[in-house]
């Protein structure tokens, strides 16, 4: 696919609040918070993730919240990954995202967002951390992560369930609620 500026694409560059407030997005088996509950997602993780013991403690669990948010209709791993990696970087430490193998990362990061807070991404982001690498560095380190070359595979693209207020769609998403608030 061939790569696209900000000015061809009419949503770049803008939430969901904006481009997509009452559509409910799902990627694989995992459904993304709805635009008004999306904020709450993004702030939570990001207020956690500036406490650096906390997110030396539970880098995983930071990154499930704000993917969970999903605030973007397309490029959330990129934007998602920059932003933790800076909040890590913050922290004293980075993660080898190199390393990672991208259906073992997606398959735990997936049990994290359906069940979060419960260690899921924590345990496998955990052996991956290393001495924190400069500013400089962020942006090549994230691109060697496994998956992100750029190109979109039918397999990446995310799914519009329907809109929020369609009775099937808000029972599968208010299931999904259920379940992420169980102990």
């Amino acid at each position: 696919m061939a790569s696209c500026s900000a000015r061809s694409i009419p949503w770049a560059g803008q939430d969901r609040t904006q481009t997509a407030p009452k559509l409910t997005i799902k990627k694989g088996l995992v459904i993304f918070a709805n635009a008004p509950e999306m904020r709450a997602a993004v702030e939570f993780a990001l207020l956690k993730g500036q406490d650096r013991d906390y997110m030396k403690a539970k880098p995983g669990e930071i990154m499930g919240y704000l993917a969970y948010g999903h605030p973007f209709l397309d490029g959330n791993g990129r934007v998602i990954m920059t932003v933790h990696s800076v909040l890590a970087q913050r922290a004293g430490f980075s993660i080898d995202w190199s390393a990672t193998k991208k259906d073992a990362y997606l398959d735990a990061l997936a049990r994290e967002i359906e069940n979060p807070s419960k260690g899921h991404l924590d345990a496998y982001l955990k052996p991956l951390i290393r001495d924190p690498i400069a500013y400089e560095q962020l942006a090549t380190a994230i691109v060697r992560a496994p998956g992100l070359n750029g190109s979109v595979q039918d397999a990446d693209l995310n799914e519009v369930l329907g809109t929020i207020e369609e009775p099937a769609v808000k029972a599968q998403y208010e299931a999904m609620l259920v379940k992420r608030t169980k102990t």
